[in-house]
């Protein structure tokens, strides 16, 4: 069973762009999802093993978002433009931040950070 992947993006073509890199990884997507009322149904039809999140969602900034999942236990990735990043960080702690655009080599990169133990 492959692992389940939440892709939450307020841009069509960014949200659309993260799925197929996913997608071609072989992990399941669920969205893309643009508002933060859409990913919390989601979550509660099925809890995601990793969330990448656009911190600004059409409808309202997803900080609460995120800090929820993580309290959950699912690890978030933000993807975020560069100028937010350490931002996010500070933020954000226990999320990992990465810079938008993010090459999908290095995105897949951070799936392996979150999702492997220390």
């Amino acid at each position: 069973m492959s692992l389940r992947i939440l892709i939450a993006d307020h841009e069509f073509v960014s949200g659309f762009d993260l799925c197929d890199t996913c997608e071609e990884a072989g992990y399941e997507v669920v969205g893309p999802h643009a508002g933060i009322s859409s990913v919390m149904l989601a979550c509660q039809m099925t809890k995601p093993d990793l969330a990448i999140l656009d911190i600004e969602l059409v409808d309202g900034l997803s900080y609460e978002l995120a800090q929820k999942l993580l309290d959950d236990n699912v690890p978030v990735i933000v993807h975020a433009a560069t100028v937010q990043v350490d931002e996010l960080a500070a933020r954000l702690p226990g999320a990992l931040t990465v810079p938008r655009p993010c090459p999908p080599a290095d995105l897949l990169h951070a799936f392996n950070r979150v999702l492997t133990p220390a």
